[in-house]
């Protein structure tokens, strides 16, 4: 194999305060690299900047001036790290051999890209990044990120449990990923969907280096759901499920009911002729949305078609 040319993809949203680090812990990564010739001269690393509102641009910008591996891509406002990402990846389409996603906030290991291009270079087309533990995750950033997970698996939605956006993808993977039109992309069901050739690097995760997290909870729930309305429609056929067990209890109900009126001396007048449509009626229109909510779910990921992302600048 050739000596592959590199992208390292990089989505930073208000990072002034780690971004410089950043800059310089990558750059002599990529340096390395080339001097151990695993990857070609003409690689570079891609900052998207997602609508950031303080200096994360501006650093972005100086820094290309003076380091001819750094480019940059600003877009018009935040339309969210996964959106930040695909950005950056079809602005790499065809630029290169492959491409690394990693985080600006240097917890993710950036000694491990040796790995992931020793894994490229066996053959893998697909090489993911797995943290090995969530040792210095506080205790309720352990558990929400635990309960993702099973919630995930529960919603029949596949992915590898630690996996975050840490991941190297041929130009071939790139664009096949690519491909798929849907707005609301959810990159790691989408990986484990795809089926090429995959390998795993297990790295140590690193204490933030500067700044806060910009994941907030209500963010991390939003993405969680995103991930299950985007790859699985088993909340629409939970809510056909409990149309159908409330159309059944209904059924037992009228059971009773008719046993109080013809049986005993215990009916109220008029209880029977109201109660009975009332629970008739609400199974049966649980039932009926939960149809169609199967129709509309599917019909909804296919009719939306609005850009991922704008870009304002490009280095």
């Amino acid at each position: 194999m050739q000596t592959p040319k590199l992208v390292i993809v990089v989505p930073c949203y208000n990072e002034e305060e780690v971004l410089p680090e950043t800059i310089v812990r990558l750059t002599n990564v990529m340096n390395e690299l080339m001097e151990k010739q695993k990857i070609s001269r003409d690689s570079f690393i891609l900052f998207v900047d997602d609508g950031s509102r303080d200096r994360t641009w501006e650093i972005i910008e100086n820094t290309a001036k003076i380091n001819s591996t750094i480019r940059g891509l600003k877009l018009t406002r935040n339309f969210g790290h996964q959106n930040a990402l695909i950005a950056g990846m079809e602005y790499v389409v065809d630029k290169c051999d492959c491409l690394i996603t990693i985080d600006a906030d240097l917890q993710q290991d950036e000694n491990a890209i040796g790995d992931f291009l020793d894994k490229y270079s066996s053959g893998a087309e697909i090489v993911l990044g797995i943290r090995k533990d969530r040792k210095k995750d506080g205790f309720f950033k352990k558990m929400t990120a635990l309960g993702f997970y099973e919630l995930m698996k529960i919603f029949g939605v596949r992915i590898l449990k630690n996996h975050a956006d840490y991941r190297l993808l041929s130009n071939r993977v790139n664009k096949e990923l690519l491909k798929f039109a849907e707005v609301n992309l959810f990159l790691r069901g989408l990986i484990t969907y795809l089926g090429f050739k995959t390998e795993v690097v297990y790295f140590d995760v690193k204490e933030r280096f500067a700044g806060k997290s910009k994941y907030s909870f209500k963010k991390m729930l939003a993405f969680a759901w995103d991930g299950i309305t985007s790859f699985s429609v088993v909340p629409l056929r939970f809510i056909t499920l409990t149309g159908f067990l409330i159309f059944l209890a209904t059924i037992f109900m009228s059971f009773y009911v008719l046993y109080v009126v013809f049986f005993t001396d215990r009916a109220v007048p008029g209880w029977a002729s109201t109660v009975l449509p009332m629970y008739f009626l609400g199974g049966v229109q649980l039932l009926s949305l939960g149809i169609i909510g199967e129709y509309i779910g599917k019909i909804y990921k296919e009719t939306k078609r609005r850009p991922r992302y704008l870009i304002e600048k490009e280095l």
